[in-house]
């Protein structure tokens, strides 16, 4: 099934996580941000935090619909756009499930857009991420295999 097939109000579900201090580090090394505020327990302890909180591109990361149950139906679908905005923090222990619900689907210019709703749940249902991403339908292009 293609993208074309999706309706407005559908709802997506991606893999839970359960965040761990590794997740943070390899963060850390693959982006550089070595900020305290995401690996060292005694810098936290003096945040309103108390403990070291996941970096926000990491949990804006691990919403990723090519991940979610909708990873068959995205042929033709390139993200061209996304916002979120934190809510709550999440930490070593954290279990995270991004939600995704097809608000729209958009023309422009001839051209046509899905925008979803982006959530970030942690095992208590409470949004830790909410926002959204726009893909753009890319239709009749050649498209380059690997071998």
């Amino acid at each position: 099934m293609t993208s074309a097939k999706m309706r407005v109000g559908e709802t997506f579900e991606g893999p839970s996580k359960t965040l761990t201090d590794a997740h943070f580090l390899l963060f850390s090394g693959l982006t550089g941000d070595v900020h305290p505020s995401h690996y060292d327990a005694e810098y936290a302890k003096q945040t309103r935090f108390k403990k070291p909180i996941a970096h926000g591109l990491l949990l804006a990361g691990m919403n990723a619909l090519g991940a979610s149950t909708a990873r068959d139906r995205l042929d033709g679908l390139v993200m061209v756009e996304q916002a979120c905005r934190y809510l709550k923090p999440a930490v070593v222990g954290d279990t995270i499930k991004p939600r995704f619900v097809l608000e729209d689907i958009f023309q422009e210019r001839k051209r046509t857009h899905f925008r979803f709703k982006v959530r970030l749940l942690n095992q208590r249902e409470e949004t830790l991420l909410e926002g959204y991403h726009v893909y753009r339908l890319v239709t009749g292009e050649k498209r380059v295999r690997s071998p």
